[in-house]
């Protein structure tokens, strides 16, 4: 694996993610049949939540001095944790950056989580039952919710687990 680290965000790291965000937001719209916006830009007021609101947490991931993805994390004072958004660039996919970033963003924040993902996106199936497993062994669960607002697309799943006592990665 690449030399990889896994670190908050802060406001001065605001630009990289602003554009990291384009990227993921690129890849979703194949899931979530949105188009950007007339100036190019997609939807982002998860992106602004994550480094303003109080209970939401953003995380950059970096491979040597590049920057390889973002997690931002929401519900740090609720009943659990949700990783709200999570991506690693195309060209850090396969490499173990992802598995390591989810366990080391779990490992920070112990207790119950919750991901949601398309049954669409294979490679998202594929990647979040084996993090699942890799963090919580067989404790963890997974439901199909509706898509709120949006009747049209099919339910989104939850997979969902408690990290508590669960150590940090290896």
């Amino acid at each position: 694996m690449p030399d990889v680290s896994i670190r908050p965000a802060g406001v001065a790291d605001l630009p990289v993610v602003e554009r990291l965000w384009l990227m993921f937001r690129h890849d979703m719209s194949e899931f979530d049949a949105l188009l950007p916006q007339v100036d190019g830009t997609f939807r982002s007021d998860r992106l602004h939540l994550a480094f303003s609101e109080a209970g939401w947490a953003p995380y950059l991931f970096m491979s040597g001095d590049r920057p390889a993805g973002f997690a931002f994390v929401r519900g740090l004072t609720g009943p659990a944790c949700v990783l709200n958004s999570f991506f690693v660039v195309r060209g850090a996919r396969r490499t173990g950056i992802g598995l390591r970033a989810v366990q080391e963003v779990v490992a920070r924040h112990p207790g119950p989580w919750e991901i949601a993902f398309q049954d669409a996106n294979a490679g998202a199936v594929r990647f979040w039952r084996r993090a699942a497993t890799a963090i919580a062994g067989e404790a963890w669960t997974e439901e199909r919710r509706p898509v709120p607002g949006r009747s049209e697309l099919p339910p989104d799943v939850w997979i969902s687990f408690d990290s508590t006592d669960v150590g940090s990665p290896g």
